[in-house]
C-alpha cells in the first residue's frame, strides 16, 4: 500500500518514526526527488526533504490507518 503524508514538524517526524518502529512489517519512505529511506531509520528519515509531501509504502495495514493524522489533503 501507498499513502501520501506531510510531515510539518519534529515531533510529527518523531511521531511517524515511533508508528513505523511499533509496525512488524518494512516501512519505506519515498520522496519527489527519488530519495528513499527506512521508515525505521533515524539517519534515513532526518536525511529526506519534507517541504514537499512524501509517499509512504508498507504492506501493514493498521500501520497505513494511523497515518491519517499525517494525510495530505
Amino acid at each position: 500500500m501507498i499513502r501520501e503524508i506531510k510531515i510539518n514538524t519534529p515531533n510529527e517526524l518523531r511521531d511517524f518514526m515511533h508508528l513505523a518502529c511499533a509496525s512488524p512489517m518494512d516501512v519505506g519512505v519515498h520522496t519527489v526527488d527519488n530519495q528513499i529511506a527506512d521508515g525505521k531509520s533515524v539517519l534515513g528519515l532526518m536525511a529526506i526533504d519534507y517541504d514537499k509531501p512524501v509517499k509512504v509504502v508498507s504492506d501493514d495495514e493498521e500501520f497505513m490507518k494511523q497515518l491519517d493524522r499525517f494525510a495530505v489533503l
